[in-house]
């Protein structure tokens, strides 16, 4: 068995009273207080999060632009230096192997962040592809800390930071932008991203400065209404907001066109790419596809729970479901076969043996109200 994994971050977790869960081998905070508490924090002043488990890999050189767009479903060479793109790293055969965002900080130089679970798998596959390109790959994972503020407060909060300077601001900073500064005289990258339906950011430092920064977020956060977030919450937040979740949504039998993430492969860029022969001709006839559902009741679907329509007939299967804090109902994403994916259609979730009446619904459940700043 490997050993267990811990974030730079471990031991404020302890002194904070979290929970923890393993995730993808890391021991990381399931909640420090309570789910609900941590989740309407982030929808209403900010929540601070801990992704350090999440995998960040450089991929650097004349030709590293070249290199990704052969590896990765998107057209990476089309982004700017500071822009973000959300993509695809598919298998030959068009399954998905992860689903990432890819940040351009130099013209030859992109960082890559890929899902814990699939870093290894990702790495690797990202190096192999880059091999015939004049560029290296470099997984930066273990010397990399990631923290996220998520809420309609981050903006206020990160201009609080008396140590932080930026090439470009907090506020100027568009969606999927990025910047690159200093924090306490380290290297600092900061996104404009997120996974939760709300505005923020996730900032990239050395292990080194992690626990300064997490404080100091947390002491200028204090007046804003800031809490410490766990994985709990950030489940919750991000399917209210119909966001896909590797391994649950997402996995390698899974066509990006099932997960309604056609979109995202760019089929109109110049050569080839892995996978393109494989989403060209598309998944196979009567393949299941990414829906809503919405339920009356307190009793929410759960992932792995079959789904029926009204002849009793198993159509489909729940990926992730709850009781949506925000919404006050039941929510689930789920695969059903294409011919009962309509909007409004009437199905049932099969709750523990108890059949719960639900109707497809457009994703995401949740659209928080643009401001600008």
């Amino acid at each position: 068995m490997p050993d267990v994994r811990y974030s730079p971050l471990h031991q404020v977790h302890l002194d904070a009273g979290a929970s923890f869960t393993d995730f993808a081998g890391y021991q990381m905070p399931v909640r420090y207080s309570s789910d609900l508490a941590e989740h309407h924090a982030v929808r209403t002043a900010a929540g601070l999060f801990d992704l350090s488990h999440m995998a960040e890999i450089v991929v650097e050189g004349p030709e590293a632009a070249a290199a990704l767009d052969f590896a990765l479903a998107g057209k990476l060479s089309a982004i700017a230096v500071g822009q973000a793109k959300y993509s695809l790293l598919l298998s030959p055969d068009g399954g998905v192997i992860d689903d990432l965002v890819v940040y351009r900080t130099h013209p030859d130089r992109f960082g890559v962040v890929a899902n814990a679970s699939n870093r290894f798998q990702a790495a690797g596959a990202i190096a192999a592809r880059a091999a015939e390109f004049d560029a290296t790959v470099v997984d930066e994972s273990d010397d990399v800390a990631l923290i996220a503020v998520q809420g309609p407060a981050s903006l206020a909060i990160l201009e609080g930071l008396a140590d932080l300077v930026t090439e470009k601001s907090a506020r100027d900073l568009g969606y999927y932008w990025s910047t690159l500064g200093t924090y306490r005289g380290t290297e600092i990258m900061i996104g404009r991203t997120g996974y939760t339906g709300e505005d923020g950011y996730e900032l990239y430092v050395t292990n080194s400065v992690a626990t300064d920064l997490w404080n100091e977020l947390a002491a200028v956060g204090a007046a804003h209404g800031l809490v410490p977030a766990g994985l709990a919450s950030r489940d919750t937040l991000r399917l209210e907001a119909g966001m896909p979740l590797y391994g649950h949504e997402l996995g390698i039998d899974t066509f990006p066109a099932q997960a309604g993430l056609g979109r995202v492969v760019n089929l109109k860029k110049e050569g080839d790419f892995v996978g393109r022969a494989a989403v060209e001709a598309g998944p196979p006839d009567g393949a299941r596809v990414l829906v809503g559902l919405v339920a009356e009741g307190k009793r929410a679907g759960r992932a792995d729970y079959p789904v029926y329509d009204a002849d009793d007939r198993e159509i489909g299967i729940v990926t992730s479901g709850a009781l949506s804090p925000t919404l006050g109902y039941p929510i689930a994403m789920a695969y059903v076969d294409p011919e009962k994916s309509e909007q409004g259609t009437e199905l049932f979730i099969d709750v523990r043996g108890t059949r719960i009446p639900a109707s497809v619904a457009a994703l995401p459940f949740y659209t928080r109200a643009k401001e600008t700043n």
